[in-house]
């Protein structure tokens, strides 16, 4: 079992910027591809981006890439999520996930956290 706890999330205006936290207890996070993942009101669930488990391979939705960057620190079993020009598009519940493959694919992921709430306000 791995737990995941996001947090980081909050109010952010047009522009801002916010970094989320990904904690993980329990089994080795260094097996674990992370994902980041979010969800806005009456919308489905869409991939932010992929980490591989050693951390040398990211991905990232088009709609992210160059603004949203993602880490890890597996001394401190941290995932990170780096959100940089913020718009009200972006705002959503945001959640992290692991999964033993390095995979954008939300239904390949074994364990969730109970995600994060970013609102963009313009």
């Amino acid at each position: 079992q791995v737990q995941l706890v996001e947090s980081g999330g909050g109010l952010v205006q047009t522009g801002g910027s916010l970094r989320l936290s990904c904690a993980a207890s329990g089994r080795a996070f260094s097996g674990y591809a992370m994902g980041w993942f979010r969800q806005a009101p009456a919308k489905e669930r869409e991939v932010v981006g992929v980490i591989s488990r050693s951390g040398q391979f990211t991905d990232y939705a088009d709609s992210m890439k160059g603004r949203f960057t993602i880490s890890r620190d597996d001394a401190k079993n941290t995932a990170y999520l780096q959100m940089n020009s913020l718009n009200p598009a972006d705002t959503a519940v945001y959640y992290c996930a692991a999964a033993r493959s390095y995979t954008a694919r939300a239904p390949n992921y074994d364990y969730w956290g109970q995600g994060t709430q970013v609102t963009v306000s313009s």
